[in-house]
């Protein structure tokens, strides 16, 4: 086991982490998993429907997707998983992102060794995932030179066979959540490429080449990690209340929902305390008609709770 030099966060006294499914056709929240002994962070579905992976204090889990008991992933000596983790198309490996900066593929039946697929030689210190091309030639990755900063990051694009690295933005200001659309065709992320004061973050897409920018949001609140649908059809994405600098844990915040790929048209806003580790990546189930993400309530209560309402735009 390697030594952790990055200690995980704490939940606050009396708060738990909850995974929540949230189904677009009844507006319903289903808590599917709680515990008030860790932070639970980011979960994404399988490729099958059936489960869903989420990080935990440097380690990854899965739970099944109607709720139950969670499974260790066999990750090796890997301790350092982050927040940034995303499914292969094989439907059999998940890339993570480590804290020592690093990329690796994980097998999710425990019967391989993890392999570290981004190369120390690149000049890069941090590298963290959000999209993995439709294919699964290519990862779309934000990198930088130092881990965990308020540094202006810049968006990557990687390709596993051959290792090529290509950065797709060059810019002092910060850029975040790369993730491709389904067919491919967009890299959706957030930035402040276009705002006049720090941590006003909106989001936009690209082609993959860096070319073609699109912006998508233009309000006052701060805009974090789009999500487009399996089906192309929607967009869901983490919205801060204004003023916000980065993406921090512990506040109310927003997982939108729109009706269509372009936001739009807003179609679920659900209320709730959360923030960082909410819904950092890629949170769809395949047929497009859920999404899960992660509270943090405090109070048996439930203080801060869920709330959903719609409102077109």
């Amino acid at each position: 086991m390697v030594d952790n030099p990055f200690p995980w966060r704490p939940l606050l006294d009396g708060q738990r982490s909850r995974v929540i499914v949230f189904d677009l056709a009844t507006g319903e929240t289903r808590v599917v998993y709680e515990t008030d002994q860790a932070v639970l962070e980011a979960p994404n579905w399988t490729l099958d429907g059936e489960w869903l992976l989420f990080n935990r204090d440097g380690e990854l889990f899965v739970i099944p997707a109607a709720g139950g008991e969670a499974r260790q992933i066999h990750t090796g000596n890997l301790r350092l998983a982050n927040n940034d983790h995303v499914l292969d198309p094989d439907g059999a490996h998940v890339y993570t992102s480590q804290n020592d900066g690093h990329i690796y593929r994980v097998g999710l039946t425990g019967s391989e060794e993890p392999v570290r697929v981004t190369d120390p030689a690149d000049g890069l210190s941090a590298r963290y995932l959000h999209g993995v091309s439709p294919d699964g030639a290519y990862l779309a990755f934000i990198g930088g030179p130092d881990l965990a900063t308020f540094a202006p990051y810049n968006i990557y694009t990687f390709e596993l066979a051959s290792g090529e690295l290509r950065q797709i933005t060059d810019s002092d200001r910060r850029h975040d959540g790369a993730e491709y659309s389904p067919d491919g065709e967009w890299i959706y992320f957030n930035s402040e490429r276009n705002s006049e004061r720090i941590g006003h973050c909106q989001l936009f897409r690209m082609r993959p080449d860096g070319g073609q920018v699109e912006q998508l949001t233009y309000d006052d609140r701060v805009n974090w990690f789009p999500h487009p649908s399996p089906d192309n059809s929607k967009l869901a994405y983490l919205s801060y209340p204004p003023g916000t600098n980065g993406h921090p844990e512990n506040l109310p915040v927003e997982v939108v929902v729109t009706a269509d790929p372009l936001a739009a048209q807003i179609a679920h806003r659900i209320e709730l305390f959360g923030g960082q580790g909410t819904i950092n990546v890629p949170s769809w189930s395949p047929d497009s008609s859920r999404i899960a993400f992660v509270d943090f309530p405090i109070g048996q209560g439930g203080d801060h709770g869920l709330g959903d309402s719609r409102e077109s735009r």
